[in-house]
C-alpha cells in the first residue's frame, strides 16, 4: 500500500551514516541521492532500498525535526531482526525493545526497536513463524 515514507533528520551526515550501517544489516542499501541543486529547498535527502528502488528516505528539511516518528521495516526471518538491533545499537542508536516476540499483536510478531539519532522509533519486524 505504501510506496516511500521520509523522516526529516537534523543532522544529514550522520543520519545517512547511521541508516547506511543499521539498514545494511536487513539488506538494503543507499541507492538514490539528492542533493541541494536538485531540491527545491536546498535539502539533502537519501533514499535507502532494495533493487535500486528508495522506499525509505531521510532528509534534512529546513522546516526542522518536530515530531518523532515510527517506521517498520518487514524482514524475512528472526535473525534479520536480531542483526539490525545490534546494528543499531553499535550505529549509536538507542535501544527501545530488544528482539523478541510481541504476541500482544500476533503470536509470529518477532521486533526489534531502535531510537534513531532524532529519537525516530524503527523497528525490523518478522511476521513469519520460526
Amino acid at each position: 500500500m505504501i510506496d516511500h515514507i521520509g523522516i526529516p533528520v537534523s543532522d544529514y551526515p550522520r543520519s545517512k551514516a547511521f541508516y547506511e550501517q543499521v539498514l545494511a544489516a536487513i539488506g538494503v542499501s543507499l541507492v538514490m541521492e539528492v542533493t541541494p541543486e536538485q531540491t527545491d529547498d536546498g535539502s539533502w535527502a537519501a533514499g535507502f532500498g532494495r533493487d535500486q528502488k528508495p522506499d525509505f528516505w531521510i532528509g534534512n528539511d529546513p522546516r526542522g525535526v518536530a515530531a518523532h516518528t515510527h517506521v517498520a521495516f518487514t524482514v524475512d526471518n528472526r535473525s534479520q531482526v536480531d542483526a539490525f538491533h545490534a546494528a543499531g545499537i553499535v550505529a549509536g542508536g538507542t535501544d527501545n525493545g530488544a528482539p523478541g516476540l510481541r504476541p500482544h499483536y500476533h503470536p509470529h510478531y518477532y521486533g526489534g526497536f531502535i531510537i534513531d539519532p532524532d529519537g525516530h522509533n524503527i523497528e525490523a519486524v518478522c511476521h513469519r513463524p520460526e
